[in-house]
């Protein structure tokens, strides 16, 4: 049976105003400084890469994945940029898959949108970085501390970000603290094993194909185009497996409903892709496919182009 992916990210009305124009500033802080800090360290080798992963993520995000009692969980992607990008080209790539997820298909509102980045541009990318970074250090073989810390990266980046959604909806008096915070926790965590399997798993496919690819300072003549053919043929699979996605509610959708929130839901003021279905399309796989397919087209024009525009701007 095919399902349709969901959207998983928090709907303009679960957050206040003032919340969320709070996350709306760190978020374009942290954002413009991102911009300012790559545009020193892209080198020809993360041009391409950046456009890949940013389209490889879009496309894994809209696989959901069923957890537990009914619930589903989905690839944030976080770890697996800050290890192979860095931290500050993270942001970057987690901004515009985020950003083309809720303008082009409504999925997160806009006036949430701050506390979406937040959460995973943000909190996602460097938790994922300071956990991939102690783990290396604590393990000297390379093999090892790439897998664990990858994993761990991954664990961690998904857990916290659902505790900061849930402190974001408790600053707002959507849910209190003592609700929100273990009911985000507990599903997030089991969620959070599934990113972590993703994430080595992408890891070792990576270590034994182009290991060149987690150096920063190895350079291969060519690399560009296999990277780029490499991650279209990735990405290109991950699209066609978009229509088996997991149709029970995500974590926080889930976590709404048993707390009683989910009523706050506000529709977005207009429509264009919604539900990653596109319009006008009898046969839903299809329209699924033909979505995912625009919007990876889309980020990775965005991840390829401000990649691009920021090694010139070096110049």
């Amino acid at each position: 049976m095919l399902f349709s992916p969901k959207p998983m990210h928090i709907p303009d009305g679960f957050l206040g105003f003032p919340v969320s124009l709070l996350f709306w500033f760190i978020s374009i802080v942290v954002i413009g400084i991102a911009l300012r800090k790559t545009s020193k360290q892209l080198g020809e080798r993360e041009i391409p890469l950046m456009g890949v992963l940013a389209a490889a993520i879009f496309a894994g995000q809209m696989l959901n994945f069923s957890v537990t009692g009914g619930t589903s969980g989905h690839l944030l992607g976080a770890a697996l940029a800050t290890i192979l990008m860095g931290p500050w080209a993270a942001v970057l790539i987690m901004t515009s898959v985020v950003s083309v997820q809720a303008i082009l298909f409504q999925d997160g509102g806009i006036i949430a949108l701050g506390s979406n980045l937040f959460n995973m541009a943000v909190v996602g990318v460097f938790v994922s970085s300071a956990v991939f970074s102690l783990v290396k250090k604590l393990f000297k073989n390379e093999r090892t501390g790439l897998f664990i810390g990858g994993g761990l990266a991954a664990w961690t980046s998904i857990f916290i970000a659902s505790l900061s959604c849930a402190l974001q909806l408790a600053l707002s008096g959507t849910s209190p603290a003592n609700l929100a915070v273990p009911a985000m926790g507990a599903i997030h965590a089991l969620i959070g094993i599934g990113e972590a399997v993703i994430t080595v798993g992408a890891l070792s496919f990576i270590y034994a194909a182009r290991k060149d690819l987690l150096k920063p300072d190895i350079a291969q003549e060519g690399q560009s185009k296999s990277v780029l053919i490499g991650g279209g043929l990735l990405t290109l699979i991950l699209i066609v497996l978009s229509p088996l996605a997991s149709s029970h509610p995500d974590g926080l959708e889930w976590v709404a409903e048993q707390k009683g929130f989910l009523e706050n839901a506000r529709g977005s003021l207009y429509s264009l892709i919604p539900d990653y279905v596109m319009p006008g399309i009898s046969n839903e796989a299809v329209a699924t496919i033909i979505a995912a397919t625009i919007g990876a087209a889309i980020v990775f024009v965005i991840g390829f182009g401000v990649a691009r525009a920021q090694k010139k701007s070096a110049q």
